[in-house]
């Protein structure tokens, strides 16, 4: 079966990945006949200066898109004889589709799974023996112990006649007396989990999520304007398909950025504003560039609606302080735009402190009573997903609005429901994230050992990542602060550069499949994620076990260095 085509997206977005793409040399205007202004890597940029350099790795073949070209190609002149078998080709379903990227999932990806299934079926002939999946932020297939009083939790509402037996699981199962009325009060409220739940969520959850945001932010929340999500990533699609008009619509991403964004950009048609974060300076937002970005767009006829920020980062790891959130609700104000905080990493954190756009923007309109930030619009988005969760497969999460006309709302609404509702058993696990057990309570002790121990393990992993990365010659790192990643950069000798040039690759792309052949370790290049011209990077999470891993990349990459010095 072809590798070439799959549905696969991190946070288990189902973003197509299209390996095959028309050739580099093409010229523009024919590659992209769907569209008549210029491209980036995984949207439709505004002007060629503001293409980071990504633009030129994802537009160039891999060498499994070439064989599958070539493959489709074959196929085409062998079916020009005959009537066409079949309704669907890959020259007429839908462009924009095509057009999408989704560098997490691709070819590296791709080709770390078939190391996985030789070395399943007992191939001996690689030089590893097994493969860490350091390219996703997927924390239970990297070992992450789920947090037991949720799992013991969902085993009841999934299996409600074990409640006919509440003395054994209790006296011999080890279940604590919390979980049980935890169990008891969601089956009241949600009635079976196999049943669809209102479109926007049950409304004791949404509910539990009001409540977790008081508590968190200090100021009251609406049940009324929080959705609950199949993950953050449909909520991002609710977004993204609400705001995006037509094809002259854009948004500002930050480069690097998280390709789930410019994925759906191109599938919806719409452009990608790119504004680059600052490396220099911990990869802060800088608010000039941002400016200048935005000016550029809408003066190339651009209807830019909205900014996009991720705290903390991905792929960087960075944190805001409040005053880089104070400066971009006021530019928001300013230039009337949306803002789409992606803060699904909050608790994620290593250094400093997390502070929601949510908790700023009211402080802020608290500081002004003459309701001159009252119509800012903020959209916030959490997941089960990530954090000390890591329930990705469970499928949950929530965004908040604030600020937006009751009539976009009644249209949201209508949107969501076109889905139905997200998982009711994802549903149930954001009430536990935002409602955990609290000191007192008998689960208490248990999830506080398994949260810390998670927490500190992550860290820890992160720090010896580090600390390597800053020791190997041509690698920059920042210190760990956030998120699940490191983004360090890299300097390649130039005989590596001109070896990946020869298979038309970036040349961070060229390290990451040597590195993946030789240790069976699989990152993902910072082409994927858009980064400034000549420089180059890589992503690796840290949430694989142990440490030892990274000494296989520190050997690595000194005979990487030697071999091209």
């Amino acid at each position: 079966m072809s590798t070439g085509f799959r549905r696969l997206g991190e946070r288990s977005v189902r973003t197509v990945v299209r390996l095959a793409r028309q050739p580099a040399a093409q010229d523009p205007a024919t590659r992209h006949r769907h569209s008549d202004k210029p491209r980036g890597s995984d949207c439709r940029f505004n002007t060629e200066s503001q293409r980071p350099k990504s633009a030129a790795t994802i537009n160039n073949r891999t060498h499994a898109s070439r064989s599958l070209l070539a493959y489709g190609q074959s196929q085409s002149r062998n079916m020009s004889t005959v009537t066409r078998a079949r309704a669907l080709t890959h020259d007429n379903i839908n462009p924009h589709v095509k057009r999408a990227q989704y560098a997490v999932r691709g070819e590296l990806a791709v080709k770390s799974e078939e190391y996985r299934a030789r070395l399943a079926k007992g191939d001996k002939t690689l030089p590893f023996d097994h493969v860490i999946s350091a390219n996703i932020g997927n924390p239970q297939q990297l070992d992450q112990k789920p947090i037991t009083f949720f799992r013991q939790v969902l085993s009841i509402l999934e299996n409600p006649k074990l409640l006919e037996h509440e003395d054994v699981l209790l006296n011999a199962l080890g279940y604590k007396p919390d979980v049980v009325e935890r169990a008891k009060w969601l089956l009241s409220k949600v009635g079976s989990v196999g049943a669809y739940s209102a479109s926007t969520g049950v409304p004791a959850i949404k509910q539990s999520v009001a409540d977790f945001l008081e508590r968190r932010d200090g100021f009251p929340a609406d049940p009324a304007d929080i959705y609950l999500s199949i993950g953050a990533s449909s909520g991002v699609n609710t977004l993204l398909h609400i705001i995006c008009a037509g094809p002259e619509t854009g948004l500002l991403v930050p480069i690097p950025q998280y390709p789930l964004y410019t994925a759906s950009l191109d599938v919806l048609n719409a452009k990608c504003v790119p504004y680059f974060l600052d490396e220099s300076s911990n990869w802060d937002p800088e608010i000039s560039n941002i400016k200048s970005s935005l000016a550029s767009a809408r003066k190339a006829g651009t209807d830019v609606r909205a900014i996009v920020v991720i705290n903390p980062g991905n792929p960087t790891g960075a944190t805001l302080p409040e005053s880089d959130i104070r400066d971009i609700i006021e530019l928001a104000r300013q230039e009337k735009l949306v803002i789409i905080a992606d803060e699904v990493y909050q608790t994620n954190i290593f250094k400093g402190e997390f502070v929601s756009f949510k908790k700023v923007l009211r402080q802020i309109q608290r500081e002004n009573p003459d309701g001159k930030f009252d119509h800012v619009e903020l959209a916030s988005l959490h997941s089960i997903s990530k954090g000390m969760v890591g329930e990705c497969g469970h499928r949950g999460g929530y965004f908040e609005v604030c600020g937006f006309d009751p009539k976009v709302k009644d249209e949201i609404y209508k949107f969501v429901s076109i889905t139905l509702c997200a998982p009711v058993i994802g549903q149930c696990l954001v009430e536990m994230m935002v409602n955990p057990p609290r000191e007192g309570q008998p689960s208490y002790e248990l999830y506080k050992q398994e949260y810390d121990q998670t927490f500190n393990s992550m860290y820890e992993r992160a720090t010896a990542l580090y600390n390597a990365f800053v020791q190997m010659e041509g690698v920059e790192c920042a210190e760990p602060q956030g998120s699940m990643y490191l983004f360090p950069s890299i300097k390649l000798p130039q005989k590596a550069i001109e070896a990946a040039e020869k298979e038309g690759r970036e040349a961070d792309e060229f390290y990451c499949l040597r590195l993946l052949d030789a240790t069976g370790i699989c990152l993902v290049p910072g082409s994927g994620f858009g980064q400034k011209e000549n420089t180059l990077h890589f992503r690796t999470t840290f949430l694989a076990p142990g440490t030892d891993w990274v000494g296989r990349i520190v050997e690595f990459h000194k005979k990487f260095m030697d071999e091209y010095r």
